[in-house]
């Protein structure tokens, strides 16, 4: 396990592992960020690499523990992802990350959204304004991440920040305090910035807690940017 502390308070702030479940470290105040440093198969790199972007999911829905397992087969299902092995391993990482999620977060429901980004409109150093965030990208490069002790200089900065900056490697999940966490808290991120002369497309799975219960499955598909 690999901890990093903050210079100043000498407080755990991140944690890495290759267990799933460091994530559960997300409930001690102390962590602001849990990484589960994983792999998942070549073969489903491969298959997800050469999915025309037609066919990569583009959705977002929110749902209950019940309604789960359905409601992520019409996500893919509005995409018109093919369907055979990769599909099945492609839904059942989502069901379990998102049943995950909310074990962890004490929750009933869980705003999914699997999004394809090929823009760049995401670049700039961020904290979510949300209790907690889980993060891992199945195509493309991953979210970039700062130390805490450099978060505020990212912040001021932006484009001219010089500082170290780390980067959730593919298929590895992060959960990331948000800003409503505690008082000046949260991670700053920010997606990987993206050369259009680079033609790179990303899918990203994002879960967080509904702002508001549901009654039931509610999915939107999202407008592409190209």
């Amino acid at each position: 396990m690999t901890v990093a502390l903050d210079a100043t308070t000498r407080e755990t702030l991140v944690l890495q592992a290759y267990a799933p479940s460091i994530l559960n470290r997300l409930r001690d105040p102390a962590v602001e960020l849990a990484i589960w440093e994983r792999t998942l198969p070549r073969v489903f790199a491969d298959w997800i690499d050469s999915l025309p972007t037609e066919y990569l999911p583009d959705a977002r829905a929110v749902t209950d523990d019940v309604s789960l397992e359905a409601t992520v087969t019409a996500m893919l299902n509005a995409a018109c992802t093919p369907s055979g092995a990769m599909r099945d391993m492609l839904h059942e990482d989502v069901v379990a990350l998102a049943r995950r999620f909310m074990a962890i977060m004490g929750s009933a429901q869980v705003d999914i959204r699997l999004e394809v980004v090929d823009h760049d409109a995401c670049w700039k150093f961020h904290r979510d304004c949300v209790e907690a965030r889980l993060l891992t990208t199945y195509r493309g490069p991953g979210t970039q991440w700062i130390s805490p002790a450099y978060g505020e200089e990212a912040l001021n900065c932006q484009k001219d920040y010089r500082g170290p900056i780390q980067n959730l490697t593919r298929f590895a999940v992060g959960i990331f305090k948000g800003s409503c966490a505690a008082p000046a808290g949260g991670i700053v991120h920010r997606s990987p910035p993206l050369d259009s002369s680079d033609s790179v497309t990303r899918l990203l799975l994002c879960l967080n807690l509904p702002r508001v219960p549901v009654r039931q499955s509610v999915i939107q598909n999202r407008t592409r940017h190209t």
